[in-house]
């Protein structure tokens, strides 16, 4: 009787860090995001979009642009922001923007974006690819490497 107390024991700590190691992990993330916020947008900056800005931004350049729809609220969408980002860099031809569904409802509604993270790529101003979901670094180059 005693072993398996102690294993319950050694599961419920074993456990407890875990789920401790994942909250650093998400305030790490989170830290992240809002230095890049406050970041200035440059050319190769992600840039953010509105209802106001976003079909200028997507239809002005003949290079593909990827939008990711997205909301404060939703975890997988925090999580995808930095490999988002990250690859922002690596794909140079190809622009990177986002789009807050909760500030932005006129576009996510014109897009028929019901679920996030979703990315749409754009080519000339209309959607020729999407993905719906946390697709992970895999995901996002795929999509790029389909379109550079």
């Amino acid at each position: 009787m005693s072993e398996d107390r102690e294993l319950e024991q050694l599961k419920k700590k074993k456990l407890s860090e875990m789920i401790e190691k994942q909250r650093q992990l998400l305030r790490k993330q989170q830290e992240l995001l809002h230095k890049q916020s406050t970041i200035p947008n440059s050319d190769m900056a992600v840039k953010n979009l509105d209802d106001h800005t976003f079909e200028h931004f997507i239809s002005s350049s003949k290079n593909p642009t990827l939008v990711d729809f997205w909301a404060e609220w939703c975890r997988p969408c925090t999580t995808m922001h930095p490999i988002f980002d990250s690859l922002n860099k690596k794909y140079p031809n190809i622009r990177f923007a986002r789009v807050n569904v909760d500030q932005s409802k006129r576009v996510s509604a014109k897009y028929q974006v019901h679920s996030i993270p979703t990315f749409l790529m754009f080519v000339s101003g209309h959607v020729v690819d999407k993905l719906l979901g946390a697709v992970g670094a895999p995901g996002i180059h795929m999509i790029c490497k389909k379109y550079s």
